[in-house]
């Protein structure tokens, strides 16, 4: 709805000193045009939204101008109260603070909406961690999460699996990330660290649990701006996943195999093999070239399509393939 997009662009443009019409394009979802005609509305209903031409230009508000369209919805109220997880924000020692500021939240809300918060509650839970495993806090996160906070730079010794810990290390804490059960430091390193992480741009990726001392040296750093946690994290974990495929098999797959292959390998990795597959054969089934972790990990991925899959290549897995074949048939071969 146009005016809840006018309200937006109002807030956006009272919460910072100015902003270019691709930046407000990008937050509202809209063309460049658009903005426009909407600062042009929002200058015609008296708001005092003014435009700077230059490459340094952008929209603005009239110094100290505050609107008072800062009431909330029930929709936005409710989703406030989703915007954390109780367990890790207990894990980042972030829990009173969380919860005086749900209350502040609550005194200010209208009595229409007093109940938006136990609304919420009742009806979603989010549950991080993943299934078949403990979660442990981390010992040092709350350490770890409070250098992110203040923006500070962390002294760090870090242990790598079947390694020594390494020598003590300045990082610049960026941000953190809960995946599956498991906290993530992203963190700005020089690039001579020379310890065998992959770098973007000066970036590294620590599991908490594997720190084995931090300690906060008291000294600020200053924000790249451009950095996005987010993005970084989206396209490391692609990275990340990707690296994990270092072989291939050669796959003859039915059509129900070409259905379900993507829930029992890695999805991206199935979609690149079966974009990349010829025209069925005669039967119907095609031939495919799959990217997997190892032969040994494909065996037991790919063992749940049965009788849909014949490998072609490398040998060795086609012949434990067999093997298999021929124990299940000795099992199952003399029932009626």
């Amino acid at each position: 709805m146009r005016a809840a997009r006018l309200i937006r662009m109002v807030l956006l443009l009272q919460a910072r000193p100015g902003m270019t019409a691709a930046e407000l394009s990008r937050e509202l979802g809209v063309s460049e045009r658009t903005v426009t005609r909407d600062a042009g509305a929002l200058s015609d209903a008296g708001i005092p939204v003014y435009a700077e031409r230059g490459r340094a230009g952008g929209y603005r508000l009239v110094g100290g101008y505050r609107t008072g369209l800062t009431g909330l919805a029930r929709d936005e109220a409710e989703a406030l109260f989703l915007s954390g997880l109780p367990s890790a924000l207990r894990e980042m020692g972030l829990a009173d603070a969380a919860s005086a500021a749900r209350l502040k939240v609550s005194a200010a809300l209208t009595p229409a909406l007093r109940d938006a918060p136990a609304g919420a509650g009742r009806r979603f839970h989010l549950d991080a961690p993943g299934w078949y495993q403990e979660p442990v806090a981390p010992e040092l996160l709350p350490a770890v999460a409070d250098a992110v906070r203040r923006d500070r730079l962390l002294l760090a010794r870090y242990r790598r699996p079947g390694r020594d810990t390494g020598p003590e290390r300045e990082l610049a804490p960026y941000g953190l990330v809960l995946k599956a059960g498991v906290w993530y430091l992203c963190a700005r390193v020089d690039d001579g660290a020379g310890d065998g992480s992959r770098t973007d741009g000066g970036f590294r990726v620590y599991r908490v649990d594997r720190f084995t001392a931090v300690t906060d040296s008291g000294i600020p750093f200053v924000r790249d701006e451009g950095f996005d946690l987010p993005t970084f994290w989206e396209e490391r974990a692609a990275a990340f996943a990707r690296s994990l495929l270092r072989a291939k098999v050669r796959l003859r797959l039915s059509p129900e195999a070409v259905r379900r292959l993507p829930q029992v390998v890695d999805r991206a990795a199935a979609g690149d093999a079966l974009e990349s597959a010829g025209p069925p054969d005669g039967d119907g089934w095609v031939a495919v070239t799959l990217a997997v972790e190892s032969p040994d990990v494909a065996y037991g991925q790919l063992l749940g399509l049965g009788p849909e899959l014949e490998v072609l290549e490398p040998a060795a897995l086609r012949e434990r393939f067999a093997r298999a074949a021929a124990r299940l048939h000795a099992l199952y071969g003399d029932t009626p």
